[in-house]
């Protein structure tokens, strides 16, 4: 019987970030995947966009992903996931309108 090799945490990082692109990618609608773009040096996030539900829906998955995958808190999740956005997150093609509608509300 072949034994399991665990993943250092460096690895299981590396795992994640591809799995949350991949996400990305999926709820925004583009048949786009990490392998497509791993090897762009240029600002390939800003080729495709979501819309600001669909990156609030992809925050949500995230932190739960990473809670459960990389052991962290929820509030630790949540920081690593806006990090990940940040870094990586498509344009929001509503970005505007959602800001104008957060203002008109508050």
């Amino acid at each position: 019987m072949e034994t399991k090799k665990r993943l250092s945490r460096e690895q299981k990082w590396d795992k994640a970030v591809v799995d949350l692109i991949n996400e990305m990618f999926i709820m925004a609608g583009h048949e786009v995947t990490y392998d497509d773009i791993k090897d762009r040096k240029d600002n390939w996030f800003w080729e495709w966009t979501m819309t600001m539900q669909q990156y609030e829906d992809w925050k949500v998955w995230g932190k739960k992903y990473i809670m459960k995958n990389l052991r962290l808190s929820a509030k630790a999740a949540e920081r690593e996931m806006m990090w990940v956005g940040l870094q990586w997150g498509l344009k929001c093609s509503d970005y505007n309108e959602y800001c104008k509608k957060w203002e008109d509300e508050n």
